[in-house]
């Protein structure tokens, strides 16, 4: 099966330099008229959906999906809009992925990539999300994943608790009225999105790996980790950065999954610099690649040591299989869901079935 390229919402059409950002899962282009770095708005810039993703449905409802098929169509995508010109990639979360999937297989397309929250495979040692787990449950899995997934979606309040454990400080732009318009274009767009089709793009981000192809990638990458990212493991992000040849990494503190809101003011400026050879910024971070891993906060020091690294990884010798026994049982209606910090909301864990559906990588 051959699936068609994914159709383009442009964020801006000004002359400059390319850029395609792509989002992360459960979510849609739209995320991005609100939240694109300030860089990409004075320059050609095209958003893309996930496979699956409204409006990007996949030809036969819930179809698998291969690595082949994912490349062949973004890069059909690419050239269609840019007439064939290399591009900068900015992906968050499963759109970093992504980004790094095309600087693999595709590197002729692309200048740079730009990660935000991003990452190599699709599981990690006791991280890997309640949707993929639940979707390898043998037939109840499917019909439990639609209802979950149904329910999340179905009112505004809901979506959004189902979304708030991405952030690390729940005061931050994340609960203002912009950004809550954002979220709603985006429900807007998965109540037109297939279950099943979502379902296909989880099955196959969660059982790729390209953790062993990174060290080959030359493009420049941009590696922003925040430091309290509860979605995708700091370890895990470092670990992309001490494999890719040519990445640069900065830290955020006081800042978890979505860099783009918690700390914009400060990711457009290291955006911009990793773009201009010739800015302070660039210079700071040629300076960084002498160390890479020196704590770039003040009085921030991680342990993250080689030994916890390789820990954290699920992949080893191309395995995907869990490196944990999936338990599936469901006490008093409630799926199990291991990221779950009740102590740091004001909602009950009963009436946040969403976040416990756990979509938002």
């Amino acid at each position: 099966m051959k699936i068609p390229p994914p159709p383009a919402e442009w964020i801006s059409d000004r002359p400059g330099r390319n850029f395609v950002l792509l989002h992360g899962m459960v979510m849609a282009p739209a995320f991005w008229n609100v939240f694109a770095p300030d860089v990409t708005l004075d320059g050609r810039t095209v958003a893309y959906p996930l496979p699956g993703h409204h409006p990007w449905s996949l030809p036969v409802p819930g179809a698998s999906l291969s690595v082949d098929q994912v490349v062949d169509a973004m890069a059909a995508a690419i050239i269609r809009d840019f007439s064939g010109e290399p591009v900068n990639l900015i992906g968050h979360s499963t759109g970093g992925f992504l980004s790094l999937l095309l600087a693999v297989r595709r590197p002729d397309l692309l200048s740079s990539v730009v990660l935000l929250g991003g990452f190599a495979c699709g599981r990690f040692e006791g991280k890997e999300r309640f949707a993929a787990r639940m979707l390898r449950v043998p037939r109840v899995g499917p019909y439990v994943f639609r209802h979950f997934f149904k329910r999340w979606i179905s009112t505004r309040e809901q979506f959004r608790w189902g979304s708030i454990e991405c952030v690390y400080d729940k005061s931050c732009p994340w609960e203002d009225d912009r950004a809550a318009s954002a979220m709603e274009m985006v429900r807007a767009d998965l109540l037109r999105t297939r279950p099943e089709d979502i379902a296909s793009c989880v099955q196959f981000m969660s059982s790729t790996s390209i953790l062993s192809d990174l060290p080959a990638v030359t493009i420049p990458v941009l590696n922003l980790i925040g430091v309290h990212d509860a979605i995708v493991p700091p370890s895990h992000q470092l670990r992309l950065s001490k494999l890719l040849p040519r990445a640069q990494t900065v830290l955020f503190g006081d800042c978890g999954h979505l860099v783009m809101v918690e700390q914009k003011r400060q990711m457009d400026k290291v955006i911009a610099g990793f773009l201009d050879p010739q800015s302070s910024v660039a210079a700071a971070l040629g300076r960084q690649r002498a160390n890479p891993f020196a704590p770039l906060i003040e009085g921030f020091d991680p342990d993250f040591s080689p030994a916890l690294l390789a820990r954290l990884e699920q992949f080893s010798s191309g395995d995907v299989e869990a490196t944990r026994i999936s338990s599936f049982a469901f006490p008093n209606g409630e799926g199990p869901h291991v990221e779950h910090n009740s102590h740091r909301h004001r909602h009950l864990a009963a009436d946040r079935r969403a976040a416990q559906l756990g979509l938002q990588p």
